[in-house]
């Protein structure tokens, strides 16, 4: 089964083409990174925009790459929520109108669905696992014991993680998107200089809550001596990816424990960060467990992942696609929502 995934959640416009027995077989991807940093975020609106233009070139990528025609495609397999609803919009109607025009069922795929089976694009990981799910919009623990068997464990009460990195990073005057901004600097700091707060470190849960830590960012920048020197900035920096560092890999390993599972699965934007990927691995090694990865270029939003959901949940249930090209989408559609294979 060959199933071709659209993804236009936010501000990356992703098509991928995935084969059930050859694997990954194609996959493209638009950034829209420089179109928003002068805005310092995401507009929704050019986001938007921008998925139309994209979408059908990227298409044509993908089906090039892969040597194939559309009607070779079985099924169709499109980002259905959550996200920014008019850029979720372009992804559906996209998915419908193909998969009308070429009588294909097609099917809608939960976001952090996709980022939760990401690894498992690689064939390392096996179920059951536990998922730190950290991105721009996300902070979770999850226990997975298979394609739509998803158990919370902990949730942000306020900011995600990846929320908190671009935030500081303004903060501290970089680019944006903040996070690689922000950890690239910290590698040029000093450790202690600044002893920022590790909110919910103790809270004997597996919930986060990284308000606090903006803040005390924002503080800590107003107090620093003017002028304010690179070597200060870098300071701070280390200081803030230390904290967010320790909070997450401390609530993963307890998450392990709790549930007595030795696979971790990272997966989300903020899961290619060095820092703690250094960490999670130290930690892995001294509690005898193994943490998996999605390969860099899986671990923000594409097409690859939903390509691959999609066709996990097909295999399980064939019936879950749908042949009524009637559509709408789910900015908000919480995980626990998502219906079980």
């Amino acid at each position: 089964m060959i199933v071709l995934g659209i993804e236009s959640s936010c501000d990356e416009t992703g098509l991928a083409l995935y084969d059930t027995e050859q694997g990954l077989r194609a996959h493209a991807l638009h950034s829209q990174i420089a179109m928003h940093q002068e805005y310092g975020g995401v507009v929704p609106e050019l986001a938007s925009r921008d998925h139309i233009r994209r979408a059908i070139p990227l298409l044509q990528e993908v089906m090039q790459q892969a040597g194939l025609s559309l009607p070779e495609v079985d099924a169709i397999a499109y980002t259905q929520g959550p996200g920014l609803a008019g850029a979720l919009l372009v992804g559906a109607a996209l998915a419908n109108g193909l998969a009308c025009a070429l009588d294909k069922p097609v099917l809608g795929v939960h976001h952090l669905e996709g980022h939760l089976l990401s690894p498992l694009l690689a064939k390392a990981a096996e179920f059951p696992f536990v998922a730190l799910l950290v991105s721009g919009g996300h902070t979770q623990l999850m226990r997975v014991d298979g394609v739509g068997h998803y158990t919370l464990l902990g949730d942000t009460l306020d900011d995600a993680a990846g929320e908190a990195f671009d935030k500081s990073a303004k903060l501290l005057g970089l680019p944006y998107p903040g996070g690689p901004a922000i950890s690239a600097l910290a590698e040029q700091g000093a450790p202690g200089v600044f002893q920022l707060p590790r909110p919910m470190l103790h809270s004997k849960d597996f919930n986060f809550s990284f308000s606090g830590l903006k803040t005390a960012v924002l503080h800590a920048s107003r107090q620093m001596p003017q002028p304010v020197t690179e070597q200060s900035r870098a300071d701070l920096a280390r200081g803030f990816v230390d904290a967010i560092v320790e909070v997450l890999c401390k609530k993963s390993m307890l998450a392990l424990k709790h549930t007595g599972l030795k696979r971790l699965v990272v997966a989300g934007g903020v899961g290619a960060n060095r820092q703690l990927r250094a960490a999670l691995n130290e930690q892995a090694q001294k509690k005898r467990v193994q943490v998996f990865y999605p390969p860099l270029e899986f671990c923000t939003d594409n097409g690859a992942m939903i390509a691959f959901a999609g066709a996990q949940r097909l295999l399980r249930d064939p019936g879950a696609a749908t042949r009524d090209y009637g559509f709408t989408v789910r900015p908000k559609w919480p995980l626990h929502e998502l219906a079980p294979v």
